[in-house]
């Protein structure tokens, strides 16, 4: 299974439309346009086709984490101090 495979298979489980990829990306400083994108989504015998690289699918990744689950809390913050039981 190729990265393209597998960006495919997250676009359409998740319901993903290529403007919602373009954000998840741009959520770790990702920049990529719809074009570039929808070149991933090509059959391989298509001329426009391109192979999707480790670091774009990894970007994916970590973005979607952050579009799923909200951004990390940085050291020290939202920490739940544990109440007494005087």
């Amino acid at each position: 299974m190729t990265n393209n495979d597998i960006l495919k298979k997250l676009r359409v489980a998740l319901k993903l439309r290529d403007d919602d990829i373009v954000k998840i990306l741009s959520l770790v400083d990702f920049r990529i346009s719809k074009s570039e994108l929808g070149a991933f989504f090509r059959r391989e015998d298509h001329p426009k086709y391109m192979e999707c690289g480790d670091q774009i699918l990894r970007n994916f990744l970590n973005g979607l984490v952050i579009h799923l689950r909200g951004p990390m809390p940085k050291k020290g913050e939202n920490k739940v101090q544990k109440k007494s039981n005087r």
